[in-house]
């Protein structure tokens, strides 16, 4: 008892410095009467209910809930998805070959809008960071339920993510490399076009990839709803026909290419619905775990090693954290 002494001067110590604040914070917020307490009253209360006093108070305020890492992913789906239509917008009218079109026209693109490409090839490294940060941020969300589920669509997804990044940077890299060839060389020219289509084309596997696992983890955990689950997956099932069939999209595009274009354009409408969902305030709190399923099997074997060692009688419940002192220490 003697021993405890000291501890509960410095509890009383810690509340004593910290109630000014406290009460600074309460008086910042005008409209709730109830917490603008007095000095004393804060310094009356125990260390454990002061504690949870802040927690509340905070959480009334609203401290640091309106910029959760979800709602920045979400930004970040938007703000991607808004790049990437707002250049193809500005790249098609411009005259941008399709796949598979000649090498005359491609040096006829390539040699006159040498600014267009020069442009769009700036905005690129900023719609792959926004890409990079909406892929964490749904798994930040779907990674829980991942877990409970013994499942890993989430990480399969943002895997998908992280490859279209890079492959779409050899895409920019061609077309760079294109506008700074002069129209003598049509021989590179050719090679470059034909380096550019098989790695364009080849994209939508990883494009299939992140639809794919995103939808399949969002619908599991309850995040999305059917309809989105759907379109992510058939718009993944048509990238992905269109890469197996990157021969003939390359040849002839005709029917393939229109596959690719509808997947594409579907993939837009995804992942704009998913950075709503994910702005949305509802939309973080993923259905809760219940209690008897939050230990898991590693846990289990924790809790039964730790007991292996006690005596008959002494074992402990797996909740129960306290341990008791020998008599000699409570004398």
């Amino acid at each position: 008892m003697v021993a405890a002494q000291p501890r509960e001067r410095n509890s009383r110590r810690a509340a004593l410095a910290i109630s000014p604040l406290v009460s600074a914070a309460c008086a910042a917020r005008r409209s709730d009467s109830y917490l603008r307490l007095p000095v004393s009253a804060v310094n009356g209360l125990p260390p454990s209910v002061f504690g949870r006093y802040i927690e509340y108070m905070l959480r009334k305020l609203d401290v640091g809930s309106t910029w959760t890492f979800s709602r920045i992913a979400g930004l970040a789906g938007l703000g991607f998805a808004i790049l990437i239509a707002s250049t193809n917008a500005f790249l098609v009218p411009a005259g941008l070959p399709h796949t598979g079109a000649e090498t005359n026209d491609v040096v006829q693109f390539f040699t006159t809008q040498q600014n267009t490409v020069g442009l769009a090839s700036a905005l690129a490294p900023i719609a792959w960071v926004l890409a990079t940060l909406f892929g964490a941020g749904a798994v930040s969300v779907l990674w829980r339920s991942d877990l409970e589920q013994g499942t890993a669509w989430s990480l399969v997804g943002f895997a998908g993510v992280i490859m279209q990044n890079i492959t779409f940077t050899g895409v920019m890299a061609t077309r760079l490399a294109l506008a700074s060839t002069t129209p003598q060389d049509s021989s590179t020219i050719a090679g470059l076009w034909a380096l550019h289509n098989a790695l364009f084309i080849f994209n939508g596997t990883f494009l299939a990839l992140a639809m794919t696992g995103l939808s399949i983890s969002g619908r599991r955990a309850g995040l999305i709803r059917r309809w989105h689950s759907g379109i992510g997956l058939l718009a993944a099932a048509l990238q992905f026909g269109s890469a197996v069939l990157s021969p003939l999209a390359i040849d002839d595009p005709g029917t393939v290419g229109l596959l690719g274009l509808v997947g594409w354009l579907i993939w837009v409408v995804w992942i704009v619905a998913y950075g709503i969902t994910l702005i949305r305030p509802t939309s973080v709190p993923i259905q809760a775990i219940p209690n008897n399923r939050r230990t898991g099997p590693v846990e289990s074997f924790r809790s039964d090693h730790r007991q292996a060692d006690l005596p008959d009688g002494q074992r402990r419940h797996p909740a129960q954290q306290r341990v008791e002192p020998p008599e000699s220490a409570q004398a």
